[in-house]
């Protein structure tokens, strides 16, 4: 439900905003020099990490390099797809960098996916245990809708791996 609305929608509602970029390092120093965005902590997503990997509905290894930051309540999202196939490659050869995804959390990962794909959405790429202990899923979805947009469902994982990196760095004091 829509809040102050009494209307159903099928996930929601959008708290991330992501784009697909050619150099992580980059982008974040970008984002946090230019527009006070920050601090990014980055992670690297693969095999080894990930299971149940598909791409286009079909089983594809697949890895990125992301970082991730909080303005308010939205979170951006930067991706820079480093192997295999993948929609963020995909973006990056068909329109180059730029706005990929918008994401939702949801509680029930399998449930949201069902409630996407009933509305008619068509799966792009999945995948799930990027958390510490195996947890967290996210599979992106074609709205072919007048939405005109990717729409990902994220399930959090509990904990959260140790990332590779924290931009800026957290001075200390001594």
């Amino acid at each position: 439900m829509i809040p102050g609305l009494d209307v159903p929608t099928i996930a929601g509602p959008i708290k991330q905003v992501a784009l697909v970029v050619r150099d992580l390092d980059a982008s974040v120093r970008a984002w946090t020099e230019q527009l006070g965005v920050g601090p990014w902590t980055a992670y690297e997503l693969g095999p080894g990490v990930l299971k149940d990997m598909t791409y286009l509905g079909e089983p594809a290894e697949f890895s990125i390099r992301h970082a991730l930051a909080w303005t308010d309540t939205v979170q951006f999202e930067l991706v820079q797809p480093l192997s295999g196939p993948s929609i963020w490659a995909d973006h990056l050869a068909e329109h180059g960098e730029g706005l990929h995804h918008l994401g939702v959390y949801v509680d029930d990962h399998a449930a949201a996916v069902e409630r996407v794909l009933a509305a008619g959405y068509r799966p792009l790429q999945s995948a799930r245990g990027f958390g510490a202990t195996g947890d967290g899923a996210f599979a992106y979805f074609d709205t072919d809708h007048p939405l005109a947009a990717v729409l990902e469902l994220i399930e959090a994982p509990s904990v959260r791996r140790e990332p590779a990196f924290v931009y800026p760095v957290k001075e200390t004091t001594s």
